[in-house]
Order: structure tokens, then sequence, then C-alpha cells
């Protein structure tokens, strides 16, 4: 047997969006919902596709949903992290928040919104908050706005999951989200359904993901969509290639004003001294490219009695 990436568009939309209790068994373990507050019940609502950077099929925002208390939920899977990801994320909940009032209706119709985002990448890299003395966020992390000095929660009519899948412990998963996580990222591997999985959400989205039940129609929309990853990721690399020549041709640049303008000191000073500098010295000062050697040379420059002493070894 094979299985499908869950992480693709097709087969995300496949299941979450036309299996009600596998994205409500989804919801329910990223968002910790358990006891009173178990979401129960969730009727699909239109969905909205995201604005793609050209050329490239990077995400996901195909499954938008909401239970009986009025809370939506957009369900979102973002394959690479590109500028801007989590002011977009932001954007939409805000937009999806706003959109619900028509006009003239009262404040008090708008209900909760929830945007759930599984990142296939870090979006807070361990390695960058340990170099900023900052806590590690966790795999899944909840984000809703507090009150500054005595931390408590509040304004929680727009809030925000994320799911690292990057940061999965390397062990076997020991919450729902994790064995959500463990599914993101390990299904492609599978020979057979985990016979230590039990039945439930879990089990039935990887049973849906194997491929062995698609049509011809279906494995063809699921090989398009791979396609389209795979030019994605390509297209993305190219530009951050590219961004990192820039950069660095900026810098090298710099780095040649910067020396350039050390020559120039030497020279200047020199000048200033009433101290000739001949073709051979001049040719010298200006070729060198090592700007600690041009700190020393304009250092000696001020007190040298000649131009040559300038550029002489020393031992």
């Amino acid at each position: 047997m094979r299985f499908a990436d869950l992480k693709n568009d097709f087969v995300f939309r496949r299941i979450f969006a036309n299996h009600p209790d596998i994205l409500r068994g989804l919801l329910n373990d990223l968002l910790e919902r358990q006891g009173e507050r178990t979401i129960e019940v969730i009727e699909y609502l239109p969905s909205e596709q995201a604005p793609h950077v050209t050329g490239a099929k990077l995400s996901i925002l195909d499954v938008k949903c909401r239970d009986r208390a009025g809370t939506t939920f957009v369900v979102e899977m973002q394959l690479i992290h590109v500028p801007g990801f989590v002011n977009r994320v932001v954007y939409n909940a805000c937009k999806t928040y706003v959109a619900q009032l028509q006009r003239g209706e009262p404040y008090t119709k708008l209900a909760d919104v929830v945007a759930v985002s599984i990142c296939d990448f870090a979006l807070w890299p361990d390695a960058e908050q340990d170099a900023q003395d900052l806590p590690r966020v966790p795999m899944l992390s909840r984000w809703n706005m507090t009150e500054r000095s005595i931390g408590q929660n509040g304004l929680l009519q727009v809030q925000y999951a994320f799911l690292e899948l990057p940061k999965l412990p390397r062990r076997w998963p020991e919450t729902g989200a994790e064995l959500w996580a463990w599914l993101f990222v390990h299904t492609p591997d599978f020979a057979e359904v985990p016979p230590e999985l039990p039945p439930g959400p879990h089990r039935d989205a990887v049973e849906l993901a194997n491929e062995a039940t698609f049509t011809q129609a279906e494995q063809e929309a699921y090989q398009r969509v791979m396609d389209e990853i795979q030019q994605a990721r390509e297209l993305v690399k190219l530009a951050a290639d590219a961004e990192a020549r820039a950069a660095n041709a900026e810098e090298r640049g710099r780095q040649e004003g910067l020396i350039a303008g050390q020559a120039r000191a030497i020279l200047a000073v020199l000048a200033a001294r009433g101290i000739a500098v001949d073709s051979e010295t001049r040719a010298r000062i200006e070729a060198c490219t090592d700007a600690a050697t041009l700190d020393r040379w304009i250092a000696r420059a001020a007190t040298a009695a000649s131009a040559e002493e300038v550029v002489a070894l020393v031992a």
C-alpha cells in the first residue's frame, strides 16, 4: 500500500473538508477542547482561497467551519514560510471576524474566530529564540491578547493556534496534537495503517490517504498538486538564492567602498603632510584589500617620514 501526503492540497481537502468528524477531531486536539468545551458538531462554511505568490501554490485556506456556539474555525496548511505569513494569518482571521456583521447589525452578533495554521516549517525556530534569550515556542502554540501587567487572558474574540511540524518530538506521540503532527509528517512513509492507531479520526484520516482508494482522476489530481508544490519550493529557493546573492553583492560593495575609503585616507594624510607618494607605492596602497592592513597604514601615515615607510613590512 502507498499513502498520500496529508499536507497535499488535494488530500487535505479530501479528508478535512469532506469528513466533519475528522475535522472536529483535529480541532479538539489542536485547541485542547475537552469536557464541556468539546466541539460536538460543526457545519462547513464557504472557503476562501488565500492569495498566492505569483506562479506558486504555497498555502491552503480551504477549510472553514462553525460550531454550535457560533465560533468560526479557519484551518490552513502552510507549506513554505513566505514573507508576511503571520500578518496574513492575522488579516484573514480579523477579516473573517468582521465579515460576520451586516450593515446596521449590533456588535453583539459577533462570534469568536479561531485561526488554526499547520506549518511545514519552524515559524519560531528554537535556535533563534535561544539566541535572543527568549523562551522556546512549543510545537503547538496558542495565542490571544492578554492584559500585560497581570497576564490575564482577555479579548478572546480572535485567537490563533500554530502547529510547527519540524518541532515534532522524536518519540511516540503522547497527545492528540502530537499524533496529528506525526501523521502529517510520516503518513507518506507508511506501508500499512499503523496497528497502534486507535479507532477514530486519526485512523480514519490515514485510511482516506490510502492511494488504493483513489480513483484515476483523484490520483491525477493528487500528482498535479505534488508537482505544483515541488515547483513552488523550487521557485522559493530560486528567490531566496537570488536574494542571498544580492545581499552578498551589496555587502561586497560596502566592503569595497570602505576599503577604497581607507586607501584614500592614507593618501590624503600623506598629501596633507607634504610627503610625496611614488606611483609604485600608490598602486600598492590602492590595490590592498585587507582592512586591518590599511588601518595600520593609516596610523603609520600620521608619523612616517616617507610613503615607503608606511607600507614597509614591520617584523
